[in-house]
C-alpha cells in the first residue's frame, strides 16, 4: 500500500508540486501518516508554512496567462523533484524497494504529467485568448488535491485510476490509428 501511496502522490506533483507536499506534511502532522527520518520534518509547522506559502505563489502564478508559461519553465525542475521526494517519503522504510528506484519512479511520473501540462497549456492560452488559463489551472489544482487525498486515504484506488488512465490513453491511440485523428468522425 505504501508503494501505491508513494506513486499516487507523485502524479499530482506534476500538476502542482506543493499540493502533494502539503498533503503529506499535514498527514504527518495530524498523524494520519507516519514519515520516517529525514522526511518527518515535513510535519513541523514551520515546514508546513513554507510549503503553503510556495503553494500560494504557484497557484497565483499559474492562473495568469504568460506568467503561467514562465512558471511552467521554472517548475520543470521543481515538479519532478517534488514527485521524487513524495515517492520516497511516502514509501518510508517499510518497503523493500530501493529508495533510488522510488525517487526515479516519482521523478518520471511527475515529470511526465508536468510535460503534458506544460505542452498543452500554451494551446489553451492561444485558443482562449488567455481566458482559459485560470479555469484550467483551477481544474488542475482540484485534481491534484483529489489525487493526493485518494493516494493517502485510499491508495488502492490509485491502481484503479492508473488502470483507467492507461485504458483511456490506449483507446485514444487506437482510435487515432483507425481514423487518422483523435476526433471521431460522424
Amino acid at each position: 500500500m505504501e508503494i501505491l501511496t508513494a506513486l499516487g502522490l507523485s502524479i499530482p506533483a506534476g500538476l502542482n508540486a506543493y499540493i502533494p507536499l502539503l498533503a503529506i506534511a499535514l498527514a504527518q502532522r495530524f498523524e494520519w501518516f507516519q514519515l520516517k527520518e529525514p522526511f518527518d520534518v515535513m510535519g513541523e509547522w514551520w515546514m508546513i508554512a513554507i510549503i503553503a506559502a510556495l503553494l500560494v505563489i504557484e497557484m497565483v502564478a499559474d492562473k495568469v496567462p504568460a506568467v503561467d508559461h514562465v512558471n511552467d519553465v521554472i517548475q520543470t525542475f521543481i515538479r519532478p523533484a517534488a514527485g521524487g521526494i513524495v515517492a520516497v517519503a511516502a514509501a518510508g522504510s517499510t518497503t523493500e524497494v530501493s529508495p533510488w528506484l522510488l525517487v526515479l519512479a516519482g521523478v518520471l511520473l511527475a515529470g511526465s504529467v508536468h510535460a503534458a501540462k506544460a505542452t498543452t497549456r500554451p494551446a489553451v492560452n492561444v485558443t482562449t485568448a488567455g481566458m482559459g488559463a485560470p479555469v484550467v489551472s483551477a481544474a488542475e489544482d482540484v485534481g491534484a488535491v483529489l489525487l493526493s487525498a485518494v493516494a493517502i486515504v485510499a491508495p488502492l484506488l490509485v491502481a484503479f485510476a492508473a488502470a483507467g488512465l492507461v485504458y483511456s490513453f490506449w483507446r485514444l491511440w487506437h482510435r487515432k490509428q483507425q481514423t487518422g485523428s483523435i476526433v471521431a468522425e460522424p
